[in-house]
């Protein structure tokens, strides 16, 4: 279960490597291939649901109401600037939402899609 601290991860990891970053100051957030599924709704718009997002901390958990029934959650705060780019899924009380516990919803609306690509010479 993550802790509201943070780890620091090696900038080496994400080389080469397909990214989501923090849309107000840049700062990794997730990479791609972490991606289960965008067909999520956040705050402000769509979300991506993710099996791990790194450089966020916790809020405080919390019970909310969201479309698919209460879960408890934890807002996702940005360590770069602390701007709220999501939640985290502690758990879900409909049995057909478990699926979800343990994951990260990011908004697409707070995130930069950092492809990486290189054009060959």
């Amino acid at each position: 279960m993550p802790t509201s601290e943070t780890k620091e991860v090696p900038v080496e990891m994400f080389r080469d490597r397909a990214t989501f970053s923090c849309a107000h100051c840049s700062a990794v957030i997730a990479l791609q291939d972490e991606l289960i599924s965008k067909s999520f709704s956040g705050r402000d718009g769509r979300g991506y649901l993710m099996h791990s997002a790194v450089n966020v901390r916790m809020g405080k958990k919390e019970d909310r109401s969201l479309l698919t029934g209460v879960h408890t959650v934890a807002d996702l705060f940005c360590v770069g600037c602390n701007d709220r780019v999501g939640w985290y899924y502690y758990k879900a009380s409909d049995h057909s939402q478990k699926y979800k516990e343990g994951k990260y919803l990011l908004e697409r609306e707070r995130l930069i899609k950092e492809n990486k690509w290189t054009l060959d010479d």
